[in-house]
């Protein structure tokens, strides 16, 4: 599912397409902002076709 959000360090419009391994569990993972190439923290839980949570962090330390 595409889902669209701020980076936490250039602050553009980005999009990634979310991925859960469990169906309606949450799910956390480090993916680069297609923008600025920095790694961000993505955490969410989805419910079916619904984000039901959704977090994107600065990764410490970078």
């Amino acid at each position: 599912m595409e889902h669209f959000f701020t980076c936490p360090y250039c602050w553009e419009r980005i999009s990634m397409i979310l991925e859960s391994d469990e169906e309606g569990g949450r799910t956390s993972y480090i993916e680069d902002c297609e923008v600025c190439c920095r790694p961000i923290e993505l955490n969410f839980e989805l419910d079916g076709e619904w984000v039901i949570r959704f977090d994107a962090r600065k990764m410490e330390g970078i």
